[in-house]
C-alpha cells in the first residue's frame, strides 16, 4: 500500500492552474499553426496568426491567455492501492485552485448560481472521481471558459435516430453555436450511459491530445467524419469564415439502455487549456 501526502496534489493543480492561465500545449500550438498554413480564408489565417501571436504574447509577459481564466475541472483518478493521507483530497484540490487564483491574480468567475455572490477564489473547482486499479494518481486539469461552455448540449435522442440523428444534432449544435465559443474549436462528443454519463464523457474526451484518435474503428471514422463536416459550415475562425472552424473532434461512448441514446456536445475554445499528469 503507497501513502501519499494530499498536499502533494494541492501544490500540483496549483502549478497546473497558473500554468494553463498563460501557456497553451504544444499539440494545440501545433494544431493552430498548421491551420494557419490550410486554412483558405485570408481573414481566417490573419485571426490564426493573431491567436498565435497572443498565445506567444501570453507566455512570454505572463499575462492570461483570456480574460475568461476560467472554471477549474478536474478529473482524479486514484489507484486503489493507495491510501491518501493529510486530509480530504477534494478539500486539497480546491486549496490548489484558490491559491492558484488568489495568488497568480486570476478571474474568479464562480458564484452561487441563483444569488449571483462570487465565492471570491475561484472555488469550488468541479471535480469527478474514479477509482482504478494499481497505486498511482492521474491528475488531469481544464480551465473551462464559459464562451464555449455555453454552447454545449444534451438530448435524448429516439434509438431509431441512430447515426444519422447523432450527427444532425451535432452538427445543429456547432452551427447555432457560431462564433460565440471563439473557434477554432475542439469538439468532445459523449454518446450513450445516461443524461449525465453522456455529459461527463464529453468533457472528459477534452483532454485527449490533438491528434488520439480513437482506438474503436467506428469511432474513429465518425471522429474524422465529423471533424470533416464541421469545416465545411463555413464558420471559420472566430466566425469570420473559413474552412478550419474545428481542430479536432473526440468521441466517448458506453452502453446505454434499450430505450435511450443520450448524446452530449462538449465545446472548447480554440485556448483548451488543458494538462494532465501521473503522480
Amino acid at each position: 500500500m503507497r501513502l501519499f501526502d494530499v498536499n502533494h496534489i494541492k501544490d500540483k493543480v496549483k502549478e497546473i492552474c497558473l500554468e494553463l492561465a498563460y501557456k497553451i500545449n504544444d499539440d494545440l500550438e501545433g494544431a493552430l499553426a498548421f491551420s494557419e498554413k490550410t486554412e483558405c480564408s485570408q481573414m481566417g489565417r490573419e485571426v490564426l496568426g493573431m491567436l498565435l501571436e497572443n498565445a506567444k504574447i501570453a507566455e512570454t509577459q505572463g499575462i492570461p491567455i483570456c480574460q475568461d481564466t476560467g472554471m477549474v475541472i478536474v478529473h482524479i483518478e486514484i489507484g486503489q492501492e493507495i491510501t491518501l493521507t493529510g486530509g480530504f483530497v477534494g478539500d486539497a484540490i480546491n486549496q490548489g485552485v484558490r491559491e492558484a487564483y488568489v495568488e497568480g491574480y486570476l478571474r474568479k468567475s464562480v458564484v452561487d448560481p441563483i444569488s449571483r455572490i462570487n465565492t471570491k477564489d475561484n472555488t469550488p473547482a468541479v471535480i469527478n472521481y474514479e477509482l482504478v486499479t494499481g497505486d498511482k494518481i492521474k491528475l488531469s486539469v481544464l480551465l473551462k471558459g464559459f464562451g464555449s461552455e455555453n454552447m454545449g448540449k444534451v438530448k435524448m435522442l429516439t434509438p431509431s435516430e441512430g447515426v444519422p440523428g447523432i450527427t444532425e444534432f451535432i452538427l445543429d449544435t456547432i452551427k447555432s453555436a457560431g462564433g460565440n465559443p471563439c473557434p477554432p474549436l475542439v469538439v468532445g462528443i459523449g454518446i450513450g450511459g445516461t443524461m449525465d454519463k453522456a455529459a461527463s464523457m464529453a468533457k472528459k474526451a477534452l483532454f485527449r491530445p490533438i491528434g488520439d484518435r480513437s482506438k474503436d474503428a467506428f469511432l474513429k471514422e465518425l471522429e474524422e467524419t465529423l471533424l470533416k463536416q464541421i469545416n465545411k459550415t463555413n464558420i471559420g475562425p472566430m466566425g469570420f469564415g473559413g474552412n478550419i472552424t474545428a481542430l479536432e473532434v473526440f468521441v466517448e461512448k458506453s452502453p446505454t439502455h434499450l430505450a435511450g441514446l443520450p448524446v452530449a456536445v462538449n465545446i472548447n475554445c480554440h485556448a483548451l487549456r488543458r494538462k494532465t499528469v501521473e503522480m
